[in-house]
């Protein structure tokens, strides 16, 4: 429950009636599965060594933490979201229809998209297009498109494991979804004569593919319990967890920090949080949390963020990024197109 300071109830003009923040001390934030334990550390240290109570952060997914931060201003909004990909122009102008015209992006570092694996078993190392095959809801057979007909690894490829196809992963509302469709499904099916040049991104409902929710720890859970299965999340959760997982290569590359920092690793991804200024004078915490968040403590080099599985940005984008927090630089359309 939010500590309420004081409340006010201040009808503002911006393209109609929108509500104003009420005034608090806590931070209230949702989104990124991804960024989730990122944001969850900079929280804990705020609350820790700041007269300001610990931020409260509920793990939506990209998209569910955008709809919610993009719904208004004022009382049962969020302050700030996460998110493992960037704003969409589409969410942009919905923020803009109601009312939150004043936003500020933070890029915060880069993450990997790991398809991991129990560490029972043998190493994998898979191609882009095995995994699009694997997992594509219609693929081609003598050219034609016709429903995925695969049902265990081998099938697609003899080097690959005879082991049925099961695929734990994310929902459509996660930012770690839609990095994957546009990282693998895309990238693959674009290069396919029989989607005509299209980038074709549905995923199989057959259930080879299982949504398996917004938290990823229950993924690495699963694939603990069912060892012949595969799951599809950040990298810093198999960091974390390298004792019971392991990550495969990917077009002959390790998930590694150097790998994906250098975009060598095929399925690597920038990370974000936005952030509602209309809210900072209701909210004066909000802004303070986001400048830990930025700082060179956090997300530098040698920085505790690192420590959980974030790789850091070089440091001239890391400076770019902090100073856009710190001044309150106002994100534009025309920058997300």
């Amino acid at each position: 429950m939010n500590r309420i300071l004081k409340t006010t109830a201040i009808a503002a003009a911006v393209m109609g009636v929108v509500g104003v923040a009420q005034a608090r001390d806590q931070v209230r934030i949702v989104g990124s599965s991804t960024v989730y334990p990122f944001a969850s550390y900079v929280a804990e240290e705020f609350g820790a060594t700041t007269d300001y109570p610990t931020p409260v952060i509920e793990s939506t997914g990209s998209g569910g933490g955008l709809r919610l931060f993009c719904n208004g201003v004022g009382e049962g909004t969020p302050d700030i979201t996460n998110a493992s990909r960037r704003m969409k122009p589409s969410e942009f102008e919905r923020c803009a229809e109601n009312g939150v015209t004043d936003i500020t992006e933070a890029f915060v570092g880069y993450d990997g998209i790991a398809f991991a694996q129990s560490a029972q078993n043998d190493e994998m190392n898979v191609s882009r297009e095995q995994l699009f095959l694997a997992l594509a809801a219609q693929v081609p057979v003598d050219g034609e498109l016709v429903d995925n007909p695969y049902t265990q690894w081998s099938d697609i490829d003899a080097s690959l494991p005879e082991r049925d196809i099961a695929v734990y992963g994310p929902p459509t509302t996660s930012g770690t979804r839609d990095a994957f469709e546009e990282l693998v499904m895309e990238a693959v099916s674009e290069e396919m004569e029989a989607y005509g040049g299209e980038g074709y991104t549905d995923i199989r409902a057959d259930g080879a593919y299982i949504d398996a929710g917004e938290n990823d720890n229950l993924i690495v859970q699963r694939l603990t319990e069912n060892t012949a299965a595969f799951g599809i999340f950040g990298y810093s959760f198999l960091e974390e967890n390298a004792d019971s997982v392991m990550g495969s290569h990917i077009d002959g590359v390790a998930p590694t920090p150097d790998a994906i920092g250098s975009g060598e690793y095929p399925v690597s991804r920038s990370l974000f949080f936005y952030v509602k200024n209309q809210h900072a004078d209701e909210v004066p915490a909000m802004n303070e949390y986001a400048n830990m968040f930025m700082s060179e403590q956090m997300i530098g080099d040698l920085g505790y963020l690192k420590g959980i599985g974030l790789i850091p940005a070089p440091e001239d984008l890391r400076a770019e990024a902090r100073s856009a927090v710190e001044n309150h630089e106002a994100l534009e359309l025309a920058d997300l197109k």
